[in-house]
Formats: C-alpha cells, sequence, structure tokens
C-alpha cells in the first residue's frame, strides 16, 4: 500500500475561486513500494541517522527542538521500527513471554495487567499464553515456546504447586520469573504478594474486635497462595493465645464458599458441642469463598456482622458491593507488577536470582463487627 495520501484525479477541475494545492510531501522523493526507513526521517528532520537513533531510544542529549522535528517526522511518514533488525543488532526482542492461569482468578488476572502496563511504560510488550492445567509437561511446553520465539524473559505467574516444579527444574536460556511463591532455590527470580502477612492482618483485626472463635475457609491446599494464608490466620489465632478450628478446605469458588457455610450451620444447629458452635468471624481465603459465605448466612437468616463477622482476601471489583460490603485483604497489585519487571529487567541484566515480596493493606467495610457474644 502506498505510504502517501494520493493525489486528486487530473481530469477534476479544481474549485472555482480556489487554486488547486500543489503542496507535495517530504516524502515524495521516496519510492512508495517499501516502507519509510530511518534514513528516510533523517532527511525529512534534516539531521543524521544517528540523532533519528538517539531520539527512538530516548537519548537524553538531545535538543528539545530537534527531538520535536525528529518527532514531526516519524509522524508524518508514518515511520515504524523494524523490530527484526533491531534484534539482530541487540539481541533483543523487546518481548517478555507470560505464562499465566487459564481462568478469571482476580489475583493472577490483576498481576498480568499491572505487568502488561508496566512493561508498556518500559518500551517493552508481553505475550500472553494460559495453562489450561498445571502439569510438568504443559508448563514446560509453554516455556520451550517462548524460548522458540526468541523473548528476552518469561514470567509465570502461579503459585500452584505443579508449576513451581515445573519451572524449578526448567533449564533456560533466558531470565525467569516467577510471581507467587515467596522463594525458590535454583536459577529463578521470584516476586509474590506477602499472603502471610495479609492473613495475619485479617485475622488480627478481628481479634481486636474482641472475636476469639475465627474460622478460616481455606483455599486448595495445593496452592502456595491459599497455604500462606492458612499459616498467617493460624500463627495470630496461636499468638493471641487460641486455639483455632480446623480448617474448611475448599477451592476458590463462591459455590464451595456457599457449600462449607451451609455445612457449618448445619453442625452448629445439630450439636450441642461447643466445638461445633457458630463461630463469631470467619476469614475467607478470597472474596468469592466470602461471597458465597455471605449468601448461605443471608439465606439461614444469620446477619453480618451482627452474628457472624465476615473477611475476605483480595479486594475484587465489586467487593464494596456485596451485602453488606466486604471487608477484606487488599494487595498492592500495581506494585506486584511493577516489581515484577524490574526483577526482569534485573535478571536480564545478568543479576542473581533474587526474592521480593510486596505489601497488602485491609479495606474495612460494614462486614465486620465487635462480637455478639465474647
Amino acid at each position: 500500500m502506498a505510504d502517501d495520501v494520493a493525489a486528486p484525479s487530473s481530469t477534476a477541475a479544481p474549485r472555482q475561486g480556489r487554486a488547486p494545492d500543489r503542496s507535495t510531501n517530504r516524502s515524495t522523493d521516496r519510492s512508495t513500494d517499501r516502507p519509510p526507513a530511518m534514513s528516510d526521517v533523517a532527511q525529512a528532520a534534516g539531521v543524521s541517522h544517528q540523532t533519528v537513533s538517539r531520539v527512538l531510544n530516548e537519548h537524553p542529549n538531545v535538543r528539545p527542538e530537534t527531538r520535536r522535528r525528529v518527532q514531526e517526522a516519524i509522524e508524518e511518514l508514518g515511520y515504524r521500527r523494524n523490530t527484526a533488525a533491531r534484534a539482530l543488532v541487540t539481541r533483543r526482542t523487546g518481548a517478555i513471554g507470560v505464562i499465566t492461569e487459564d481462568s478469571p482468578l482476580y489475583g493472577p488476572t490483576m498481576t498480568l495487567i499491572a505487568l502488561e502496563n508496566a512493561a508498556r511504560n518500559q518500551g517493552l510488550y508481553v505475550s500472553v499464553a494460559t495453562a489450561t492445567r498445571w502439569d510438568v509437561a504443559t508448563v514446560r511446553g509453554s516455556l520451550e515456546h517462548y524460548l522458540d520465539q526468541g523473548v528476552d524473559g518469561v514470567v509465570v505467574i502461579a503459585s500452584h504447586d505443579e508449576a513451581v516444579r515445573a519451572v524449578q527444574g526448567y533449564r533456560s536460556r533466558v531470565p525467569v520469573v516467577m510471581v507467587g511463591p515467596s522463594e525458590l532455590d535454583g536459577d529463578v527470580h521470584t516476586v509474590a504478594v506477602n499472603q502471610y502477612a495479609g492473613a495475619r492482618l485479617a485475622t488480627r483485626h478481628l481479634l481486636e474486635l474482641g472475636h476469639r472463635d475465627v474460622v478460616h475457609v481455606a483455599g486448595p491446599s495445593v496452592w502456595l497462595d491459599a497455604r500462606s494464608r492458612t499459616r498467617g490466620w493460624r500463627d495470630a489465632m496461636l499468638q493471641a493465645g487460641l486455639q483455632p478450628r480446623e480448617p474448611l478446605v475448599g477451592d476458590w469458588t463462591a459455590s464451595t464458599g456457599f457449600r462449607l457455610a451451609k455445612d457449618l450451620l448445619a453442625r452448629s444447629r445439630a450439636s450441642d458441642d461447643p466445638a461445633d458452635r457458630l463461630p463469631t468471624a470467619v476469614f475467607a481465603a478470597n472474596d468469592q469463598l466470602a461471597l458465597g459465605v455471605l449468601h448461605a448466612f443471608a439465606e439461614a437468616g444469620v446477619k453480618v456482622p451482627q452474628d457472624v463477622s465476615v473477611v475476605g482476601f483480595d479486594d475484587v471489583e465489586g467487593s464494596a458491593h456485596f451485602f453488606p460490603p466486604l471487608t477484606t485483604v487488599t494487595p498492592d497489585f500495581v506494585a506486584l507488577g511493577r516489581v515484577c519487571l524490574e526483577q526482569m529487567v534485573s535478571a536480564m541484566a545478568g543479576s542473581p536470582p533474587s526474592s521480593l515480596l510486596v505489601g497488602s493493606s485491609l479495606t474495612v467495610r460494614s462486614s465486620v463487627g465487635p462480637p455478639r457474644r465474647t
């Protein structure tokens, strides 16, 4: 396709009272059977090839007026960098592969969005592959795919045990950063939300309100996040001198939270054992589980927070509009994406493997209050 706008047909008469437009584009002396090159930009801006390169690479030693002329020429000509040629020179493609969960789970989704935004701000782009399951063969197949594509590095967003095993035992020619585990052996950089601290924060808030019986609705035990959140809850209880009940273990879905809460209600009504009584508070391992718990309590006529307080984890979109609005742990996903990219850039520069943690805050809403009984 020709790069220049087609001139009006010579058979069309100009409008009366207006001279024909005889202006020409700067690039008219350039052959229109090829895309514009850097040399065309240099000629149009009246600068050297090296100056155009400096502008493209955001080199600071370019005068503002010169930078403006080059940028105007780039826009006018529709110039696009030849990434293949650039890769041959720099041995960098500017691409990062990302392997993430093939599911609507909020944490991985928000991490991916934050990572993509951080990469774009650094002039990098991401290519995403979703894993339908976290077995070793699937994860390593995705890693091999990205190596064949010539990416500069790979990010794996997963805290599933199988994914960890697959990445930890894989010898990669490019840096690998894993989002989820707090620490790994081998040549893998890691970055994670401090799940343990977030769970302790939620549990301690309930304890400070006066609760002494806080039940935990846990995520699946094959996930590091779930185990860390369970450990944070349990340690907070033990450090307060309380013996916690066994957690109610499920998956990450609202339907499971609903079922586990229904079971809890049924046991409390069928038994006189104090160990089976309805707790004064529930800490759910994510907001979807908490949503199911709220549904079961509402259906049974249990008032939240008057009868039972409920806390979640993740602060998903819409959690402020649960009924009642949900108190929840809010991970700093923006920081997670930024730190993940920093880890990748550091790894690409040859830095040794390191592990970094990102914090969380507690967003308090009306699903919690002091217990009716102590």
